[in-house]
């Protein structure tokens, strides 16, 4: 599948705003607009598998929620501290720094702890995303073949289309058909990529266990 540069896309919509005596269909049959991950998002597939990690790592997610609660408690009193100290008249910036530097050091290590914990989850959704991705470009051919279109974009790439160039519903409708269905729980050792590997990569990092701080 091709991609189309900026100036690519600017010579089109050049050459489609000459060519006025052409019709509006016309103009329109060969361009579609596709929301790739949105396509994904929203196919069968997807969605049932997001249902099924829920369930299946319940205990790790729930064990997740407990921590980054129990890390938000703990961190609030001093954050909070901080602020009321840096609204302070004549503040100790050196002691500010010093707090600042703690507050973070710790929402690091929370940030790793939670991503150890969720480390089979994210696997898990990686695995997913993965098999479906694999799905998408012979989806795209298909809808380019049954729509006879010679060049798609993605909706970023546009600046305004009509309802006939949206083809994000016709893709899902391919991803459907083509992969109903894909496994959660991914082979011993996989990786995002398809790689196989020996032992676990570093756990990708968990979201922000609370308001980070502003800095002084």
């Amino acid at each position: 599948m091709r991609s189309f540069s900026k100036a690519a896309l600017a010579a089109l919509v050049t050459v489609s705003a000459t060519s006025v005596a052409a019709p509006a269909f016309a103009q329109v049959q060969g361009l579609g607009v596709v929301d790739l991950q949105e396509a994904v998002r929203r196919s069968n597939a997807f969605t049932t598998a997001m249902t099924q990690i829920q369930t299946t790592y319940k205990a790790q997610i729930d064990q997740a929620n407990t921590r980054r609660t129990a890390i938000q408690n703990e961190l609030k009193p001093q954050v909070d501290a901080f602020e009321a100290a840096r609204r302070a008249p004549n503040a100790n910036q050196q002691a500010l720094q010093t707090q600042y530097q703690g507050i973070q050091q710790r929402e690091q290590t929370a940030q790793q702890e939670l991503g150890r914990i969720l480390q089979p989850v994210q696997l898990a959704q990686a695995y997913v995303n993965e098999q479906i991705v694999r799905q998408l470009e012979p989806a795209l051919d298909r809808v380019m073949a049954a729509r006879r279109l010679s060049v798609i974009l993605p909706p970023d790439a546009t600046v305004k289309s009509l309802p006939a160039a949206q083809v994000t519903n016709d893709v899902i409708a391919e991803l459907n058909r083509s992969v109903p269905s894909v496994q959660i729980t991914p082979p011993a050792g996989w990786q995002p990529g398809g790689q196989q590997q020996a032992a676990p990569a570093a756990a990708a990092p968990a979201p922000a266990t609370t308001t980070r701080p502003r800095g002084r």
